[in-house]
Order: structure tokens, then C-alpha cells, then sequence
């Protein structure tokens, strides 16, 4: 190894990120910029987000880890979703829209989603009543096309009988999935939740607290996988092949990470699971960006196509590095 840089970054939202957990309006980090001595650029991203277990050591540990991967795939002439997972490099995979906060939506979010060709549109619930986001819910329905559909995400915020309450309203909605419905999960509580409902429940930071009883007596039918929270790239990928074995669906999710750990993710997702749509379309939260970002296109996030991560830190980065120093004029 020649040199390694970390390069602090700063990225404002175009309009802040509002979950259960807080509120996001801009995200910091650090990009890692490995240099080989054969003349290769490795890149990992660390974002810390420690409301969703993203501390800075896992964080610390995915970018380090990506930089590594970069490098090996590139000098295999592969790019990393072929070095991973052994099929032919493949172009994009499908992605969800983001909406954001369900009482922040407007008819024209939705045109535009829909328009761009995304068949799944990922709504943030949990911040009011479960009356009043049904009512809610029910206003977006009427304007959806026919097959398209809502993944909606409760980050947690629910009491077993709120989210009962819920999902016996809501029969008959266009919805494919809800994420971590649950304040507090048990095997027990979400596999009851599952037999109520004909569409995917799916666990994401509850995961990790369940245990390995989720593979063996499976409570859902889908988990979503950060890979920056498992600080792995490697270690997620384990998760993903070990959930398909149960029978389990896979997610791969952003963390609203910069381009760089986006690129990583989305090779992980066409590695794992190329049939899903993924929660990787979060580039256009962003005012600036520390790289190219991909190309999101009829629904699906386009890859680069050349070995490694295929992370290029043209464009705006400089501005997004300029931010993290105060150096903006």
C-alpha cells in the first residue's frame, strides 16, 4: 500500500430527512482513499448514523473494508457485485422511490416518482396517529397507478396494538411491505403481526437484537440490511445468503451514504438479490455529493461497469469537501 487519506466531508439535504428516531438535515463523514503501489484508487465510505447503530467504529470498519474490496476487485479486473457473488456483472438493479415523511408527501413527489418509472415507493410512517396515516395513506392510493405499489417504514414506532390496529385498517391498500413496525419486537409479537397481513413484514434494526432464531423459526418474510451497520460489506452478504436459505426475502438499504457507499451497497444488492427493488435510489436527497452519483433510470440504479466499486469523485465533491472544512466561500 502506498498512502491512505481520510477526506472529511459534509453533505446538506435538500430538505431534512424526519424519522421516529429525529431528524436528519445533512449528512458528515469521511471518504477513505487507498493509493496502490500497481496504481489503483480504493474507496470506502464512513458515515456514522448512530440513530439507526451506525456508530463511528462500524462506520469506520465498512469504509475501510470497501477500500480493501475495491482494490481486490479491480486488480481481478471484476466489478464487486461479480467478485462477490460469482454471476455476470450486472448492469442495475431496481430501486424504490423515497417519498420521505407521509405527511410531507405531495401529488407532484408522487408524478415525479412515478414518472421515473419506480414501481415501489417507500413512505416514512410512525409520526402521528395510525388513524390519521391511514386516512393519509388511503389519499395516495387513489392517485397510484395500477401496479404500483407502497413499502412503507415505521422505524419502530408502534405498540403491538397500535400496529395490529394498523394493519387490520389497511387491508386492501396497494402496500408490498412494512419495515420494523414494531417499539418492541419479539419473535413472537412479529410473527403474529405476519399472519394477519398478505404482504411483507420486514425487520431492519431489530435484527441484530433477535438473533439468530430469526433464520431458524423465521417470524417475517423479509429482512433489510445496512451494510454500514454491520460495519461488513463481507459480514452482510453472510446475513443475505443466510436469509435466502430460510426462505427469507432480502433489502439491501442505504443509509443515505454518500455516492461512494451507495456504489458499494448497490453492488451487494445485485450480488445477493437482483430481483428485489432495493432502498438505494437516496442520492437526490442530496444538495451535493462527494462523487459522480448513479443514474437512476425507468426504476433501476444503474452500475458502473467497470471493475472495483467504480466510484468516481468528479463533480461536486469539492464543494461537499469544502463544507466539511468551512472552506465554503
Amino acid at each position: 500500500m502506498s498512502t491512505a487519506d481520510w477526506l472529511p466531508y459534509t453533505l446538506p439535504l435538500h430538505q431534512a430527512w424526519h424519522t421516529s428516531r429525529g431528524v436528519v438535515a445533512a449528512r458528515h463523514g469521511r471518504l477513505l482513499h487507498l493509493r496502490s503501489a500497481d496504481g489503483h484508487s480504493g474507496w470506502g465510505d464512513c458515515a456514522p448514523l448512530p440513530e439507526f447503530g451506525i456508530d463511528q467504529a462500524r462506520a469506520t470498519d465498512f469504509a475501510e473494508e470497501c477500500a480493501q474490496l475495491d482494490l481486490i476487485a479491480q486488480r481481478a479486473g471484476l466489478p464487486l457485485d461479480t467478485w462477490l457473488g460469482g454471476n455476470p456483472p450486472a448492469i442495475s438493479v431496481a430501486v424504490n422511490g423515497s417519498l420521505g415523511s407521509l405527511h410531507g408527501i405531495s401529488r407532484q413527489a408522487i408524478a415525479t416518482a412515478i414518472a421515473a418509472g419506480f414501481q415501489v415507493l417507500k413512505v416514512k410512517i410512525g409520526t402521528s396517529s395510525p388513524a390519521d396515516e391511514i386516512r393519509r395513506l388511503q389519499q395516495i392510493a387513489e392517485i397510484l397507478p395500477t401496479g404500483c405499489h407502497l413499502r412503507l417504514d415505521a422505524n419502530g414506532a408502534w405498540s403491538f396494538a397500535d400496529a395490529r390496529a394498523f394493519f387490520s385498517a389497511c387491508q386492501g391498500l396497494p402496500i408490498e411491505a412494512c419495515e420494523e413496525p414494531l417499539r418492541e419486537p419479539s419473535l413472537r409479537a412479529l410473527a403474529e403481526l405476519q399472519a394477519t397481513v398478505p404482504f411483507a413484514i420486514a425487520i431492519d434494526e431489530s435484527l441484530e437484537e433477535l438473533g439468530a432464531e430469526v433464520f431458524r423459526q423465521p417470524p417475517v418474510r423479509r429482512i433489510v440490511i445496512k451494510p454500514a451497520r454491520q460495519g461488513s460489506l463481507l459480514s452482510s452478504m453472510e446475513l443475505a445468503l443466510r436469509a435466502r436459505a430460510a426462505g427469507i426475502e432480502t433489502i439491501i438499504s442505504s443509509a443515505l451514504e454518500s455516492s461512494c457507499g451507495l456504489l458499494a451497497c448497490a453492488h451487494l444488492a445485485a450480488a445477493v438479490a437482483p430481483e428485489a427493488a432495493h432502498g438505494l435510489a437516496t442520492s437526490s436527497w442530496f444538495v451535493v455529493d462527494t462523487g459522480l452519483p448513479p443514474t437512476i433510470a425507468a426504476g433501476r440504479l444503474m452500475l458502473p461497469g467497470r471493475a472495483g466499486i467504480g466510484f468516481s469523485w468528479e463533480g461536486q465533491a469539492a464543494t461537499a469537501f469544502a463544507l466539511a472544512t468551512g472552506q465554503e466561500g
